[in-house]
């Protein structure tokens, strides 16, 4: 069973479940729910753990194979880049105005890792639609920092002051004027005047794709 190996390599490594909590950076009692079986670390939680025990998830979701660290697999890859902060994924309506809850249990909510740095108010938004293809599309994640500065070319999320609805588009800034601009060259609506209708909600600093 994945919590009888999961307490099993913790304790051959001389490690508590609060260092192991430290080192996820979620809360204890998470990890005395996997040891005692009520629930399963799963997605970017299973992956970090595996390597805080200096095992392969194979061994640790199914006891196959053996206890070997990752950094032994012979790899085609090169290493991923340091982690800076995990950030939320919220909805469209909460785009801009979602503020971090240090309450909250991390383990109860979806993030993912951003690779470059960003405020505590940073957070990920699913894209819809197609408008900004073939760069983005429908599905990929963006990050957004609130607190980046935008210029000519950036990739913002605007809010619409007539209908309270947020819009993800390339800012173009041309004789002091700006506009909205979708990549998609097949799109209807090609350039949007900004005229004082709409207010910047952070930048997109970093997009991603899950499979």
């Amino acid at each position: 069973m994945i919590n009888e190996r999961i307490k099993q390599r913790r304790k051959e490594l001389g490690l508590t479940q609060q260092d192991i909590a430290n080192k996820l950076k979620i809360t204890k009692a998470s990890i005395s729910l996997w040891e005692n079986g009520s629930t399963q670390p799963k997605g970017e939680n299973l992956f970090a753990l595996s390597k805080v025990l200096n095992c392969s998830q194979e061994w640790l979701l199914y006891g196959k194979g053996d206890i070997k660290p990752a950094s032994e697999i012979e790899s085609n890859v090169a290493p991923g880049p340091e982690i800076k902060r995990r950030l939320p994924l919220v909805n469209w309506v909460q785009a801009g105005t979602w503020t971090p809850i240090v309450e909250a249990d991390p383990s109860e909510i979806e993030s993912y890792p951003c690779p470059v740095a960003c405020s505590e108010r940073s957070y990920v938004l699913r894209v819809q639609g197609a408008s900004m293809e073939p760069e983005f599309r429908d599905g990929d994640l963006i990050f957004v920092d609130p607190e980046a500065q935008w210029k000519h070319g950036s990739y913002i999320v605007v809010r619409m002051d007539d209908d309270n609805s947020a819009t993800f588009k390339q800012l173009i800034i041309e004789s002091g004027k700006k506009y909205l601009k979708p990549l998609n060259p097949n799109w209807p609506e090609q350039i949007i005047s900004i005229n004082g209708n709409c207010t910047i909600e952070g930048v997109v600093i970093f997009s991603g794709r899950t499979f």
